[in-house]
This record gives C-alpha cells, structure tokens and sequence, in this order.
C-alpha cells in the first residue's frame, strides 16, 4: 500500500471503525467514510476524511454516489450487534453487505482487497465439552444467535463472490472486541463502579478477548499480505475467564468493595426474556435481549489464531492487562466513569 491508495470505510462512526479511520489517515491514505446523514461524527473530525452518504438498503443510491469515485480497497465494518426485531440483523449485515458488493462490481471498482470484519459468533456454542478447545477455521459453524447468523450469511454471499472471482475478499472473525469507546463491555466496569459483579451460570468458562487496535493491525495486514478467500480468527491469544476481566477492572477502579453475583442459567433466561420483551414494547435496543442470553450461556470461546500469525503476521500488541488498564483510564478521562 502507498499513500495513493483510496480507501473506502463502513461502520467508520461505530466502535471499531473510528480506530481503522485513524490508522488509514495516519497512513497517508486517501480515506472515504460512509455515512448516513443521521450519524454522529463525534470521532470523525480529521478535515482529511471524505464523506460519502451510502444507504445500504439501495443498492442503485450507492451506485449512484460512488460512480465518480474508485478505491482500491474497503474495509466492512458496519453492522448491527443488537436489534428489536430479528430481521433486522438479516436486511443491515445480510441484505447491507450484499447491496455493497453488488454496487461495487456494478461500477467495476478495481479493487486489490476488500475486508469484511466478520466474528466469532458465526460459530455458535461448538466445542463445549470441558476442558475446552480452540475452535478453528475447519470446524463447521453453528451460529446460535440471530447476530452470529445474519454474519455467516454474509461470509456465504461473500464466499460465492470470491469463489467467481468478482471479490478480492479476506474476513476477520474477532471474539470479543474491547476498548475506548466501546459501550457493552463497558457496562460491566460500571456496574463493578457501582459495587456489583454479575456472571451467569456454574460451568467453567473460557473466554477470550481482542483490543481494538489489535482488530486495526490484522485489517491492515490482511489489506497488505491477506490471502484471497482467507478467514482468520482474532483474539489476544490467550484464554481467560471472567473473573479475570472482573478483577483487573476492579484493579484499575482503585478495589472497590463488590458483591459478586453468580445467577444460574435459568435465571439469565428470565431477565433476558423481559428484557427482550420491554425492548420490543418500548422500542429500544436493549443489552438483555435473546442473542445476549445464548452469548454469555455459551462456555467456550477459545479459537486458534495461527493462520492469522503465519498468513497475515499477526502478532498481538496487547493482553487483557495492559487492554483493560488503557480502556478504564480512557473511561476515567472521557468522563464515562
């Protein structure tokens, strides 16, 4: 990549997309965001940054604001992670991602690589037997929530493109993405500032994290050194559990007293049922929904990131330790704590 290179960026005013924004510009890039007019920009104040307003339910509007434009690579990240209603995973990852491409090969955009930030979900609860194993790019996925199917239905259309040879397409499949900014995992570190810990169910777990700039490393890479049809798993390396999440916010909280609450399954079903039900007759988007439900009953999130490691040189700058003491003192900073 030089810095001629013209980049097209999705999801950029979410959590992940604003850090691949800033690692493009800091790269010289020529650096598009799309956007819709509703968007906040509150991360995206770099008079560097073109904007481009893609509705990613028409694919003739984006035929139409990109036909005076090329880019040699694009980098899919936008997506929803939580929804009211189910089929609205399937019309924004599903339906938005389709609607992209075929506006791009419309316009024959001569792109070199074109990276689709996927995730771990599409694989669902497999490999839950204890002692727990890596879950690997081999294995069949079963996505078991509505999130993790609407990506995997992507990855498939995506598949079929790259298979034709219309689609210069590399994926990433985070596990659980953390850091400035983001706002699920950082409920947790309020609660734990508001001296209560919450987990759910009495099986061993094992789960694994990737810090953002971590997910901003391997899209680049995988722009440079990434193999066509390539799928890659992203995590730290390491596996934890949640205690150990728990106690390094706690660390960084300065050991706040806590009551630590561990509720069985069952339990969890309940309160993500209401949840689920007040979000539907409210009209809000709610954390405790359905998909959070089959998300923290899952045991097993372990997945081998080697072919990241060999194919693209991924090699991750931060652990659970130094991730969470950066994120806590952004928190801390930005007033959110």
């Amino acid at each position: 990549m030089n810095n001629t290179n013209n980049i097209l960026i999705t999801g950029a005013t979410g959590f992940i997309g604003g850090f691949i924004v800033d690692k493009a510009l800091d790269m010289g890039m020529n650096v598009w965001v799309a956007v819709r007019p509703s968007s906040s920009r509150k991360y995206l104040t770099d008079e560097r940054i073109h904007f481009i307003h893609l509705d990613f339910d028409c694919k003739e509007q984006m035929v139409k604001e990109m036909s005076e434009l090329r880019f040699d690579y694009v980098v899919h990240a936008a997506g929803v992670t939580k929804c009211i209603n189910a089929q609205d995973f399937y019309r924004v990852n599903t339906l938005g991602t389709k609607n992209l491409v075929e506006a791009l090969l419309e316009l024959h955009m001569p792109l070199k690589r074109f990276v689709y930030v996927s995730s771990l979900s599409v694989f669902g609860n497999i490999r839950e037997e204890y002692p727990h194993k890596d879950i690997k790019a081999t294995d069949t996925p079963h996505p078991n929530t509505n999130y993790g199917r609407s990506k995997l239905e992507s990855e498939t259309y995506l598949d079929e493109m790259t298979a034709k040879g219309k689609l210069p397409c590399i994926t990433l499949r985070p596990t659980g993405v953390y850091g400035p900014r983001e706002k699920d995992y950082f409920m947790m570190a309020k609660s734990i500032s508001q001296h209560v810990d919450f987990a759910a169910g009495y099986k061993p777990q094992t789960i694994t994290f990737v810090y953002v700039l971590d997910v901003v490393q391997a899209i680049f890479l995988a722009l440079e050194n990434g193999k066509i049809g390539g799928k890659y798993f992203l995590s730290d390396g390491r596996n934890y559990s949640s205690r150990d999440f728990s106690d390094l916010i706690c660390r960084e909280l300065g050991h706040p007293w806590v009551l630590r609450l561990k509720a069985p399954i069952w339990l969890l079903r309940l309160i993500t049922f209401c949840g689920e039900y007040v979000g539907r007759m409210t009209g809000k988007v709610t954390a405790l929904n359905n998909d959070k439900y089959h998300i923290m009953k899952q045991r097993n999130w372990r997945c081998d990131i080697t072919p990241a490691e060999d194919e693209l040189g991924f090699h991750p700058e931060y652990d659970l330790d130094h991730g969470v003491r950066l994120t806590i003192k952004w928190y801390k900073d930005n007033g959110w704590l």
